[in-house]
């Protein structure tokens, strides 16, 4: 059981990928890691958010804050959300206090609440 995609699909980092990139008015994932390329088959999305992260750093000087929402009814975040913030932090050169991770449920609504795909969603600050 997973997820499909063309990298190895993680749903969060893509999502934070796509804030950081937003905030800086460079685009999105998609744009700088097309699904048509092969290079970018199976990669894991800790090395696209640190490819993201030095496409940035030639403009900004750092991550502000970042917070994500994982819409998924399993599996649960919050036993791993503690060391997501440590791993994203560190690709962002920055403090997990400005990594925020949280989740919650569909309650049983929609493709999500049938467990039959995960979304999430990110906002970050950057300076």
């Amino acid at each position: 059981r997973g997820l499909e995609g063309h990298s190895d699909a993680d749903v969060l980092l893509h999502a934070v990928c796509d804030a950081i990139l937003g905030a800086a008015g460079m685009g999105d994932i998609g744009v700088h890691f097309p699904d048509h390329d092969p290079s970018y088959k199976d990669i894991s999305s800790l090395i696209l958010l640190a490819e993201t992260w030095s496409i940035i750093k030639k403009r900004f000087n750092a991550l502000i804050n970042l917070d994500a929402t994982v819409f998924a009814e399993s599996p649960r975040i919050a036993p791993y959300a503690d060391s997501m913030k440590i791993a994203i932090a560190k690709t962002l050169n920055a403090s997990p206090d400005q990594v925020n991770i949280k989740a919650t449920t569909a309650e049983g609504l929609g493709f999500i609440g049938k467990s039959e795909g995960i979304a999430a969603m990110a906002v970050a600050l950057i300076d």
